[in-house]
């Protein structure tokens, strides 16, 4: 039975839009409050990276589907952290990663607020250039998340930052120094790019 739950949840894919994978496609698990983020939406935002992303490293906090790290991994970051506290969706991108044949994947079965907690006491202590923050937009993760995240000690200097969250009025509360230098809304989709600067 359960097999049979994990085999429907498999049936939706994602596809990859640009770079050396280019219309590889990605399994998603269909469970709520996991959203690839659509293609239009990363084209413009891969094109906002573009001269960043090579040689980057790079942090999915709410990978979900994994599409915005292959989609980075694709266009030349060399490296990426996904991060998911759904298990099975973990399982998907470590079979995503085998089926590229990259070892630049570092799949990770956690929440968010628990990775980053672990961050400092673990030895290997690489900090990241490019972090994606896609949550759930129910679930109201980013403003604690933003928190966690300047705790950690992770972000690289001159850091960039990507938020998506539900359009309107009342947008999250982030920390003063992340510099919001692009922004657009598509649909009922804010999406914004920060750099961090020293708080």
């Amino acid at each position: 039975m359960v097999g049979q739950k994990s085999q429907q949840q498999q049936r939706s894919t994602v596809r990859i839009i640009g770079g050396d994978w280019r219309g590889r496609k990605l399994p998603v698990l269909n469970a709520q409050g996991l959203r690839p983020t659509a293609d239009r939406i990363r084209e413009t935002l891969f094109n906002w990276l573009a001269n960043e992303l090579p040689g980057a490293r790079c942090l999915d906090l709410f990978a979900g589907s994994a599409s915005l790290s292959f989609e980075a991994l694709s266009r030349g970051a060399a490296h990426v952290t996904a991060v998911d506290h759904h298990a099975m969706a973990v399982q998907l991108m470590i079979s995503a990663a085998e089926a590229l044949g990259t070892d630049n994947l570092c799949a990770v079965h956690s929440s968010a607020e628990q990775w980053l907690q672990g961050y400092m006491k673990r030895q290997s202590k690489a900090q990241f250039d490019i972090i994606f923050l896609d949550p759930p937009f129910q679930a109201h993760l980013l403003e604690k998340t933003a928190i966690a995240l300047e705790q950690s000690k992770c972000l690289a200097p001159n850091a960039l930052i990507y938020i998506e969250q539900a359009a309107g009025p009342s947008l999250a509360t982030l920390p003063g120094h992340w510099c919001n230098y692009r922004q657009k809304t598509t649909g009922n989709v804010s999406y914004q790019l920060f750099s961090v600067s020293d708080g």
